[in-house]
């Protein structure tokens, strides 16, 4: 719907646009998630990652991205699914929390989707109790389900699990 705005002596059209959001999708095993555009610092392929003694199991290790240290997490495990076969390579979303790098360890890094806001569910009841925790909700599209992981969630590592 265009609606004219007065805008001091001049007429400005103004689109009454769709609020949408953007997610940075990726897979693992399988299901499509994604995550906020504006979290995303880069997109990386495969790394060398040095392991970090008496860490959780889930942090892989760290990284050296461009003389910074990252915190590589290794997403499937954070969600309760099995180690990656070590032979197939995964990619890794960097985000930044806090004024902190981390790298999300994923099977595969998909597209930026556009999504309108107002086709945003809540988390199903039949979404896994695992994953629940660690999502802030989804959207259906057509033939699959993108669920939207909440980052600083899934980084807090201070949480009863």
């Amino acid at each position: 719907m265009n609606q004219i705005v007065p805008a001091g002596k001049r007429q400005v059209t103004e689109l009454a646009a769709p609020e949408t959001q953007d997610f940075v999708t990726m897979f693992i095993e399988g299901q499509l998630f994604g995550i906020p555009v504006l979290t995303v610092q880069d997109v990386l392929g495969p790394q060398k990652i040095t392991r970090i003694p008496l860490a959780p199991r889930e942090v892989a290790g760290s990284l050296n991205l461009r003389g910074r240290i990252v915190t590589a997490i290794d997403v499937r495990l954070r969600l309760g699914l099995p180690k990656r076969a070590e032979e197939k390579k995964g990619m890794s979303v960097v985000v930044d929390q806090s004024g902190e790098l981390y790298s999300l360890m994923v099977d595969s890094v998909g597209e930026v989707l556009s999504l309108p806001a107002a086709k945003f569910e809540r988390n199903p009841p039949t979404l896994d109790p695992h994953w629940r925790e660690f999502s802030i909700g989804i959207y259906r599209l057509e033939g699959k389900l993108l669920v939207v992981l909440d980052v600083g969630k899934l980084l807090d590592f201070t949480r009863n699990e």
